[in-house]
């Protein structure tokens, strides 16, 4: 169930809703999502992997994007049903996704997210030009934020899901592993706080993460591309990281249910958005 559309429709908040979990990081700026993030629902008589996209970039300007741009064409090569998610005031449908998803023979839901921002009429009437967009597709209005319409959804998908064996354990939330949740919780903050190239410009790693009885030792690495950036993620006597550190640390007890020590670092690394070597480290698709 692959869940894919243009930057800040929602996708993000949508999966996270119906999963139950928050598993995608969601803040107001574009590209937020960089990796293909599968979330997973069991029942008694079904399993759903619902897979988070980042959003298309038409024309992508690095390799980082190209990178991220390959999750979106591995999600529509092996999809078994799409959820197409847009809004009233998306952008235009890429016309290669268009095409190949009504060429691709496989189910479309189509999410018309953020209805609560517009007014009924307007949205019955993007409702109808969408259905002529993709005339094979299910078209539901939606409000992922306040989980309007979700059960709708989860309907058309079930109904739609193929007879197969259980691809999960049945305890299994997700493929990714905590130190990718803690990466993308401390990249959070980031996009929250920071404004500007900054957010674009930084990566995390996190290099240790030692578990004990009472609590979790965590060691994480900031990759910015000039000294300039490092000065302001670390801000003027430090005050900035400490508070990046101080909300980051907050949210990852929360997600793991343990104190957590946690240590941030800051590093250049030029170009690093150029660099292949350290986006198959970063875990890019290439």
């Amino acid at each position: 169930m692959n869940i894919i559309g243009n930057p800040n429709v929602g996708k993000s908040t949508l999966m996270n809703a119906l999963v139950g979990e928050n598993l995608s990081i969601i803040t107001s700026k574009v590209q937020t999502t960089r990796h293909r993030i599968l979330g997973i629902v069991n029942g008694d008589d079904f399993q759903i992997v619902y897979s988070d996209t980042p959003g298309i970039i038409k024309n992508p300007g690095y390799k980082l994007q190209e990178a991220m741009m390959k999750f979106v064409e591995t999600a529509i090569e092996d999809a078994d049903i799409f959820l197409y998610v847009t809004t009233m005031d998306d952008s235009e449908i890429h016309p290669d996704i268009k095409s190949k998803l009504n060429k691709s023979g496989v189910p479309i839901i189509i999410a018309l997210n953020k209805i609560d921002l517009s007014k009924q009429d307007a949205v019955a009437a993007k409702l109808e030009l969408l259905k002529s967009d993709f005339p094979n597709a299910e078209v539901l209005p939606v409000s992922a934020l306040h989980k309007f319409n979700l059960d709708g959804i989860f309907k058309l998908i079930y109904d739609k899901l193929p007879e197969s064996e259980p691809f999960y354990p049945k305890d299994e939330l997700t493929d990714k592993t905590m130190r990718f949740f803690v990466s993308e919780i401390i990249r959070e903050k980031i996009l929250l706080f920071y404004k500007k190239e900054v957010p674009y410009s930084v990566e995390v790693e996190v290099d240790m993460y030692k578990e004990s009885d009472d609590r979790i030792d965590i060691h994480a690495i900031i990759y910015v591309m000039r000294e300039t950036q490092k000065g302001i993620i670390l801000g003027h006597q430090g005050r900035a990281i400490k508070r990046l550190g101080t909300e980051a640390r907050k949210d990852i007890e929360e997600f793991v249910g343990k104190h957590i020590f946690l240590d941030i670092s800051v590093k250049v690394k030029k170009d690093w958005r150029e660099n292949e070597n350290m986006l198959k480290k970063f875990g890019y698709q290439l």
